[in-house]
């Protein structure tokens, strides 16, 4: 196999799934935790949200890092923060997972930016769109088997279990990521643009300047709200549904994201064009996720299980098809650190779902949260629609 599907890159896919498998696990049994100690769901939402907030933050100083020193280097050594936040779940309450979220947002910033530079900048153009949906694809497939795991051992009462886990996962992915190899040639091609790079923060202009990176950013922004709000809340949200399963509908979630974007990794755009009703149509069924999840309170668990589908759909779709497309559109010079600033977009989407969300849920009810959440990804189809296509054009 050549390309994106070459062993030195499935070697980065696998180590995604690795790192990721930790995550998938405390998606649920930080929420259940939190409930049984007494905890609100606006606590429950700051405890999760602080961990994509953290990533948001740290992903523009994460891209001009990788650039100055390399992909490999800063990777071990993100290896080693993000297994030390994996154990300090097993040894604290509330307040250390706070802080280990906060460690894990650090880490995550610093890995992701390290493997997508390494997938971007080493594949060829028509490759990159593979690329990132098979190293998205990776990161999303321990969310198949992670959920229900993670119900089964809270189902069990023995959080000695959940320690042996956490301890597992961080030194089977340490010991693997230390011998992953990246193309030496884009390692010197990096150091090279150092020079080039603007300063990060007089980069968040661009977030507003630059039309490409606001759109994209925009769209993935909301779309990141809606996916935040899923994770953070439907664990609590299925005790309230007859014969709903947190376990069976994250698992639904994550397996469709892995279909998909293993099915459709050639059908997402990867000419550096705007395809209006690719995205618009994808926007769609982001809304009408959201609207099945919840009228499910009404409906049944049909709608319910419906919406998860529909929702891993739309999340093996937006992503790559944006990413791909701002790897075309924007100038070499400052592309790393600018796609930074766009996955950090993402990372504030995911959080604003547990940190906004939450207060809303305690308000009204997880029912009205969700339709508030359908409302926003509709309102998404017109900021995708464009009447003149966006042409293929680097930024500086």
């Amino acid at each position: 196999m050549s390309g994106a599907l070459s062993w030195p890159f499935l070697r980065l896919y696998m180590l995604a799934l690795l790192y990721f498998s930790g995550n998938s696990i405390l998606n649920v049994i930080i929420p259940l935790r939190g409930e049984s100690l007494g905890a609100s769901n606006t606590t429950i939402g700051l405890i999760m949200g602080a961990y994509l907030f953290t990533t948001m933050f740290f992903r523009p100083w994460a891209g001009q890092i990788i650039q100055k020193h390399g992909p490999i280097k800063v990777l071990r050594i993100i290896l080693i923060v993000n297994g030390f936040a994996l154990i300090l779940y097993t040894i604290t309450g509330l307040e250390g997972y706070l802080i280990a979220r906060i460690l894990q947002g650090v880490s995550t910033a610093f890995f992701s930016m390290a493997l997508q530079i390494g997938i971007i900048d080493s594949l060829p153009e028509k490759d990159r769109s593979q690329g990132i949906s098979l190293y998205s694809l990776f990161s999303y497939m321990p969310g198949i088997l992670g959920p229900v795991l993670a119900l089964g051992i809270w189902q069990n009462g023995n959080m000695n279990y959940f320690t042996v886990v956490m301890i597992t996962i961080a030194i089977f992915t340490g010991m693997f990521g230390y011998g992953a190899k990246m193309n030496q040639e884009n390692d010197q091609h990096v150091a090279t643009q150092t020079k080039q790079t603007a300063n990060a923060i007089t980069l968040f202009g661009q977030l507003v300047k630059n039309p490409y990176l606001f759109k994209c950013s925009l769209l993935m922004l909301v779309a990141s709200i809606v996916f935040g709000a899923v994770t953070t809340f439907i664990p609590l949200y299925t005790a309230q549904l007859e014969n709903g399963h947190a376990g069976i509908y994250l698992m639904l979630q994550a397996g469709t994201v892995v279909f998909a974007r293993f099915v459709l990794r050639r059908k997402i755009p990867s000419d550096g064009k705007w395809h209006s009703f690719f995205m618009m149509g994808t926007m769609f069924i982001l809304a009408a996720s959201a609207f099945c999840v919840s009228f499910s309170i009404t409906g049944g668990v049909v709608f319910f299980y419906t919406g998860a589908i529909l929702m891993g759909t739309a999340q093996a779709l937006i992503y790559p098809t944006l990413t791909t497309y701002l790897t075309f559109v924007l100038s070499h010079t400052n592309r790393n650190v600018l796609i930074g600033l766009f996955i950090a977009m993402a990372d504030l989407g995911v959080s604003l779902g547990g940190v906004i969300m939450g207060p809303i849920a305690d308000i009204t009810s997880y029912s009205m949260m969700y339709m508030i959440c359908a409302i926003l990804s509709a309102s998404m189809i017109i900021i995708a629609f464009n009447k003149e296509k966006m042409p293929v054009r680097q930024i500086e």
